[in-house]
């Protein structure tokens, strides 16, 4: 029973972002959350990358995600920072984050992360894909073999508009994204 309450929490913690704040504060960007009494465990703290898809998550010591590499454009986000950016064409790409959640269950050694962009615009060459998206990876996490065996789903709320004014959906089934695997590795202390 403690068990489903702790893990009732967690969920609850990961969908809802927390159980409130006080008013005039501005809240966190990213939650942190850990089952069961004690603390996300410092030797997860570090870059963590991705074996295809470009995607980097760089973990503090307690758990907060300094930096994410986000996949669409391998551009470097942090959370709660719009990033605005050139395109090679010369035009801009914007990347807003939402909020960004970090779930730890000692007892399995399993690190959910979910990762929501709120707005992404990229222009390119009078194209734009506009949108927002929701990706999540959910796996067991080795500290001391550097792995971090990961169940990536992605939900691409995306819209591309072309200079003829054609639009294309490019979003995934809401209910259940795209899945695949992915292993991140734990980046050598020091290394860019």
């Amino acid at each position: 029973m403690r068990r489903r309450s702790a893990l009732g929490l967690g969920l609850c913690a990961m969908l809802l972002g927390g159980c409130g704040r006080p008013i005039g504060r501005p809240a966190d960007p990213v939650t942190v959350a850990v089952e069961g009494p004690g603390a996300f465990p410092v030797s997860l703290a570090g870059r963590w990358l991705a074996n295809q898809h470009g995607w980097e998550l760089e973990f503090e010591p307690n758990g907060r995600i300094a930096a994410a590499v986000i996949s669409l454009g391998r551009v470097r986000v942090i959370p709660g920072t719009t990033t605005t950016m050139p395109t090679k064409s010369g035009d801009d790409a914007v990347f807003t984050p939402g909020l960004w959640t970090v779930h730890y269950a000692p007892d399995t050694q399993e690190l959910t992360v979910r990762i929501t962009m709120s707005h992404v615009r990229v222009e390119m060459g009078g194209n734009v894909v506009e949108g927002s998206s929701t990706d999540t990876f959910v796996g067991p996490i080795d500290a001391a073999a550097g792995t971090w065996q990961t169940q990536w789903t992605t939900f691409p709320r995306y819209v591309a508009h072309t200079p003829d004014r054609a639009s294309f959906d490019l979003t995934v089934d809401p209910n259940q994204g795209e899945t695949r695997s992915l292993t991140f590795r734990r980046a050598p202390a020091g290394q860019p």
